[in-house]
């Protein structure tokens, strides 16, 4: 079963949007096709369940809301793409920790379609880094979903071209000493947000139909 790919108007207001996977999540049939929402947030900071309001340090005027999601606080904003996969674990024949994994996979190889190369991963801490000249490693993509009845929403977030000072008011996923960059930090030169979000979405949805051809 093939997943749909919709641009959600932008920039969107996070409230909004996820009320509306709630929703989507809540009505979903046994044969509700899967569905892959890209969207540029409004400036926002989340948290996630279990998020403590300590790793919020100056928010200023930037909107707060503690959401559903598993993880820690992130930001959200302008130049930022995030891919919403609201999808059926239990029909892909996926776990939680499967999942996550193909999530990150499509992170890793939309990093390599733009030549941006040695994204990786960090033991106990989900999302996509990169290695700095120090040695250091730097998160370039966060990831959070929730599950009801078997079914994902939320999803990964990539920065690409935007605005990082947003960052330095948080303690980046529970991390104090995490650093942020984009895309065009890495390129030196600016990156296409909607492009971004294209190949993004298409490795997510490539896997997704990998994982049900493997169960037909």
């Amino acid at each position: 079963m093939s997943s749909r790919v919709t641009w959600l108007a932008r920039p969107a207001r996070y409230l909004d949007v996820w009320q509306a996977m709630r929703a989507f999540t809540a009505a979903r049939q046994v044969d509700t096709p899967d569905e892959v929402w890209l969207c540029e947030h409004e400036p926002v900071y989340t948290l996630g369940q279990a998020a403590l309001r300590a790793h919020i340090l100056d928010p200023g005027a930037i909107e707060v809301v503690q959401s559903d999601r598993g993880g820690q606080v992130t930001y959200h904003g302008p130049g930022q793409v995030v891919a919403y996969g609201l999808v059926d674990l239990r029909r892909a024949g996926l776990y939680v920790r499967s999942y996550v994994t193909l999530l990150e996979d499509a992170v890793i190889a939309t990093l390599a379609d733009a030549g941006i190369q040695g994204a990786c991963r960090l033991a106990g801490a989900p999302g996509i880094y990169i290695p700095q000249p120090d040695g250091a490693l730097a998160k370039i993509a966060a990831l959070g979903m929730k599950i009801r009845n078997g079914c994902a929403y939320h999803g990964v977030a990539l920065n690409v071209d935007m605005d990082l000072r947003p960052y330095l008011g948080i303690h980046p996923c529970g991390m104090a000493e995490m650093r942020t960059l984009d895309m065009r930090t890495c390129l030196r030169e600016p990156v296409d947000l909607v492009a971004s979000g294209e190949r993004l979405s298409a490795h997510i949805v490539s896997r997704l139909q990998a994982c049900s051809l493997s169960r037909s």
